[in-house]
């Protein structure tokens, strides 16, 4: 009986017992937030699905294959090497989405770290700031073309907020790569007219036995120099997109 009495006055000059874990788990879903076992979960998830969401709802395709057109251009396959051009894809990348991100930041994760939305509402509001940027960049040939291919009804002007997920995500994928080819034709144009040129001069000459791509690349190299060719093309990448 001592035993039992010290150990009552000693919880009671503790103070009332902790609520154990699952009754704390019951209060914030009460709440509208989820635990922190399920945050950590979706962020997990997240980090893995990155390298997808990367390329298929950020400018980071468009980046990318526009810088490897200019190295192709300029017939030098191996400079800047790939790391460095997607570094440099990755930082442009982040320029161009910081907008939408802080945008995001401010409507969706702030509001349901302070409780206010649940983690439904935070995610589509995350999804509508996301989707202003993702049809604003993508072409309304596109959009229809899988609005029609998912059966769901094209939507008239400013209501392509209202379609699905399955159907702006494609399209504008399918939009990035039409526009990313484009910017890449027309960067090919100057250096093929020099590659003509090169290639006229030797015939001219005779030298049939020498590669015409030996005296073209250091005068694509030259030119590209002297117009400043990485500040011309790093700015038609990042102001060509709209962010709103």
């Amino acid at each position: 009986m001592s035993f039992a009495l010290l150990a009552l006055q000693l919880g009671g000059a503790i103070g009332p017992p902790v609520p154990s874990a699952l009754e704390s788990t019951a209060q914030e879903l009460s709440s509208g937030r989820a635990s922190t076992a399920v945050e950590i979960a979706i962020l997990l998830t997240v980090l893995t699905l990155l390298p997808a969401v990367l390329v298929t709802i950020t400018s980071f395709t468009r980046i990318v294959i526009v810088l490897s057109f200019v190295r192709r251009a300029l017939s030098v396959n191996e400079l800047p090497p790939n790391p460095v051009l997607i570094g440099l894809a990755l930082f442009l990348t982040s320029f161009v989405m910081g907008p939408v991100a802080g945008r995001i930041w401010d409507k969706a994760y702030q509001p349901y770290k302070a409780g206010e939305i649940s983690i439904e509402d935070a995610a589509g509001k995350g999804w509508d700031e996301l989707a202003v940027f993702l049809v604003a960049n993508t072409r309304k040939s596109e959009l229809a073309l899988f609005s029609e291919m998912a059966k769901v009804e094209q939507a008239s002007d400013g209501q392509e907020l209202n379609l699905p997920m399955r159907v702006i995500v494609p399209a504008f994928v399918l939009s990035e790569l039409k526009t990313a080819f484009q910017m890449g034709f027309l960067l090919f144009l100057p250096f093929l007219v020099i590659d003509l040129v090169v290639s006229s001069v030797l015939l001219s000459m005779g030298m049939f036995m020498l590669p015409p791509v030996m005296i073209s690349t250091p005068f694509k190299l030259l030119v590209f120099v002297l117009v400043d060719g990485w500040h011309l093309v790093c700015e038609s990448l990042v102001t060509s997109f709209v962010t709103t």
